[in-house]
């Protein structure tokens, strides 16, 4: 086991995103997960039917106690829902871990179109916790939400990742999942250096349900491991690809991924 991956996001009583994918995606790259639990949901593979949010100052209290006695190599953040609880987290992080590489999963805009944090939640991410991030992770409507404007095409990624670059992460990695009209997903990896284009073909599934929250722990699980960033993104892409193709096919909605498809000896050649 390499690797400390302290993981601050909400749980998914569904088991398929949020801390529990989280977990299983640290744990099946041969990492060490740590949580700050910042919300509890009565979820399934349909959606969420009701949240109940921890407050921020017992948020802020499971960083400092985890960071003091055993310490990260890397930092994940999710489900952040308001503006309070932002500014605990940022908080805490520039107290106790002010060097430890960042992902920030801005969960920003659910399935269906919703914006799940109100303005000053966004401002708040914007603001205090992306100039700190090493990498973002946006897909595409949290792309347009942060960067305001319409992201339809490859184009637009990449210029939606300049400007959200621009807010001072170190890096930006814009997810093209939902440019359904293309036969290939595109991811763009956009930093001072420019450009790196991730692509493979789109797998015909329903079982999507929390990819978003296993790529990003993948690739901190990556920076914990301390592979460099572009080998943390191709070993999570190609993590996440295998587990949407042996999912199990649990539930009746968008399913889970087989996170434990890395048991298999074989599974980068499935």
């Amino acid at each position: 086991m390499k690797g400390r991956v302290l993981i601050i996001a909400g749980s998914d009583s569904g088991g398929g995103a949020g801390i529990q994918a989280d977990i299983k995606a640290v744990t099946a790259l041969d990492g060490f997960a740590m949580t700050a639990i910042t919300a509890l949901t009565a979820q399934n593979t349909h959606g969420v039917h009701g949240v109940v949010g921890i407050e921020p100052a017992f948020i802020a209290q499971q960083i400092e106690v985890v960071l003091a006695d055993l310490g990260a190599d890397a930092i994940k953040t999710g489900m952040l829902h308001s503006a309070a609880v932002i500014q605990a987290v940022a908080s805490a992080l520039a107290a106790h871990a002010p060097a430890t590489p960042l992902v920030i999963d801005p969960v920003m805009v659910a399935k269906g179109g919703h914006r799940l944090l109100q303005a000053a939640a966004e401002r708040s991410l914007i603001e205090q916790l992306l100039p700190r991030a090493t990498l973002v992770t946006p897909n595409l409507p949290e792309a347009e939400a942060l960067a305001g404007f319409a992201v339809a095409n490859e184009a637009d990624m990449a210029r939606a990742g300049q400007a959200i670059l621009a807010m001072g992460p170190a890096a930006v990695l814009v997810k093209g999942g939902h440019l359904e009209d293309s036969d290939a997903v595109i991811d763009l990896l956009v930093d001072a250096h420019g450009v790196t284009r991730f692509t493979h073909p789109r797998i015909a599934t329903r079982s999507t349900h929390g990819t978003g929250c296993t790529l990003a722990s993948a690739i901190a699980c990556g920076l914990a491991q301390r592979l460099t960033l572009a080998d943390a993104v191709t070993r999570a892409r190609d993590y996440v690809r295998r587990a949407i193709e042996t999912a199990p096919g649990f539930g009746g909605g968008h399913g889970p991924l087989n996170h434990a498809v890395t048991f298999n000896p074989d599974w980068r050649s499935l």
